[in-house]
């Protein structure tokens, strides 16, 4: 072969056959929390500030926001992983697709607005541009990652707010409303009351007292309909635990509600996407 051929050669043969390796993608982190900070940028207190905030946002319109620091994206482009992020975390709601997921690639010096369709209307390109050089950039330049992140979801969160959208099918406050704790809790304190009550004034008479005192605090967290449900289920779950512990039979501390198996967890987050998409709106930028 003469000298002159050889690159060419070696060019083909690249061609033909491609190196094995390539830089495998980034894995998309379990949705757990709203603010999912994979750099260790933010303190325990900054996220808890931003979920609360966010929570807050969802509750009264119903829109998902959430947050994710990432040291890179590489070797995707940060549109390229944040419409991944997007569509396996599914935020916003189903049919609505009311989401937005700001994503920040620390060592990139990247950032991505990534837009669900139902809100291209009132956070279009142009404006997540100008939220993210008005915003967010100038305190990333300056280091603060947490102000700029703040300053960001607090602007995106007004621009929901002034957008028409259908309300959330559950509208109680954050931490007032009815979580898988809140009835581990209730039973709990039903139980231990009901024996008391039992003793006190008879199975019926205390399963009565038990409802009544239930259905004021379902009244009080989530009103009328919600105290009378609440105060029948009550009564009668305050029969059958005079039942049993008259008889010595079924329910005991080591039965099947356990704070260390089955599927209850006080550890988790609590935060799932609502099923939404989104169509590659948005805008990036860098710092």
């Amino acid at each position: 072969m003469m000298p002159h051929a050889l690159p060419r050669a070696l060019l083909a043969a690249a061609l033909l056959f491609p190196p094995a390796y390539t830089a495998a993608e980034i894995a998309v982190p379990p949705l757990k929390a709203r603010v999912t900070d994979l750099t260790a940028t933010l303190t325990s207190d900054q996220r808890a500030a931003l979920e609360q905030k966010l929570a807050a946002l969802e509750a009264r319109k119903g829109s998902q926001v959430a947050v994710l620091l990432v040291p890179t994206t590489l070797p995707e482009t940060v549109e390229q992983y944040a419409i991944r992020v997007f569509d396996q975390w599914k935020l916003g709601r189903k049919g609505m697709d009311d989401g937005v997921l700001l994503l920040v690639a620390k060592n990139d010096r990247k950032l991505r607005i990534e837009v669900g369709y139902g809100l291209e209307g009132a956070i279009p390109d142009a404006i997540a541009r100008r939220v993210m050089d008005e915003d967010i950039v100038p305190l990333f330049k300056r280091g603060n990652f947490y102000g700029g992140i703040s300053a960001g979801t607090d602007r995106v969160s007004k621009l929901i707010e002034g957008e028409s959208m259908p309300p959330p099918k559950h509208t109680t406050a954050p931490g007032s409303g009815w979580s898988t704790e809140t009835f581990f809790i209730g039973f709990i304190i039903l139980a231990m009351a009901s024996q008391l009550l039992h003793s006190l004034l008879g199975r019926f008479l205390g399963a009565g007292v038990a409802g009544i005192a239930a259905g004021i605090v379902g009244y009080v967290l989530a009103g009328l309909t919600a105290a009378v449900i609440i105060g029948f289920f009550a009564f009668v779950i305050s029969l059958f635990i005079g039942a049993t512990g008259r008889h010595g039979s079924g329910w005991s501390s080591g039965g099947d509600w356990s704070s260390g198996g089955g599927n209850w967890s006080s550890g988790g987050g609590g935060f799932s996407g609502g099923g939404g998409s989104s169509g590659g709106g948005g805008a990036s930028g860098s710092w």
